[in-house]
């Protein structure tokens, strides 16, 4: 039998209605430890969600305009983060896209023309899952494009994404780092979920099979692209939590917007 101390403050916490309902809901050995970790993070993220609404609103009053990319691996909880950013955000004045594979209109168009019409316009913020970055990793390592394309987006993507930034657009870049088991184990937990199965792909069912290539393609990607003026920021996701805290304390860092306020963490 595990033995646990806790302070006062934690007891109090684990004897909240919230932590209780969560310990009854645990499948396997009750674990307050595990309990108190995510009573915790939830305190937290919604203090943090108050500054994100706080933020939104200084994005629709001074017509500024935030991009922000969701890149990383198969499962590697990019949705996920989306969903706790934009929880509580006015609706109409965010945007979240995933485009899927490009229509027959779009294969002759300039690679970046479609992303270009889903760019934020003045108080929007736009979260793209996935972006322009499929051209440097999924693209290349699953055949979709061939390599004068992928030469040519890596020629152009830096002054791309330059041209956005000049003209005042705020642009951040995440890639969500995860481990080939930790991506394993996720695929398995969405495959034996009724609610979830339909999200596994093609392209997902050979993720696992293709690691090394995505690899190979993560690190060129990473390397020639992560530039002074538009870095990446690499959160390490193994564990959900942590990534979309991360997440979000990265763009509220980043954007100036009014009465930014430092929130300590609940210990």
């Amino acid at each position: 039998m595990a033995e646990y101390k806790f302070s006062e403050k934690e007891l109090k916490i684990l004897n909240s209605n919230a932590a209780i309902q969560l310990m009854l809901q645990q499948k396997q050995e009750l674990n307050p430890n595990r309990v108190l970790r995510y009573i915790k993070y939830k305190k937290y993220l919604e203090q943090l969600q108050v500054e994100l609404i706080k933020m939104q609103k200084w994005v629709i009053d001074n017509n500024q305009r935030i991009c922000i990319l969701f890149e990383g691996r198969d499962a590697a909880g990019k949705g996920g983060a989306i969903r706790r950013i934009t929880h509580h955000l006015n609706p109409r004045l965010y945007n979240v896209v995933a485009l899927p594979k490009p229509s027959e209109q779009e294969r002759g168009q300039w690679y970046f023309q479609r992303y270009i019409n889903n760019l934020p316009n003045p108080g929007e913020i736009v979260l793209f899952d996935r972006s322009w970055y499929n051209r440097a990793g999924v693209e290349p390592v699953n055949g979709f494009c061939n390599q004068e394309e992928y030469d040519r987006f890596m020629s152009e993507v830096n002054h791309f994404e330059q041209m956005i930034t000049n003209d005042n657009i705020i642009l951040i870049k995440f890639y969500f780092s995860i481990s080939k088991d930790e991506q394993a184990k996720r695929f398995e937990d969405i495959k034996n979920d009724p609610l979830k199965k339909w999200k596994m792909s093609i392209v997902d069912e050979s993720a696992q099979a293709l690691w090394n290539d995505y690899s190979e393609y993560k690190e060129k990607m990473l390397q020639h692209t992560d530039t002074d003026q538009n870095p990446w920021t690499i959160l390490k996701a193994n564990r959900k939590t942590t990534a979309r805290i991360k997440a979000i304390e990265h763009i509220l860092s980043t954007v100036p917007y009014d009465g930014k306020v430092l929130i300590e963490k609940v210990d």
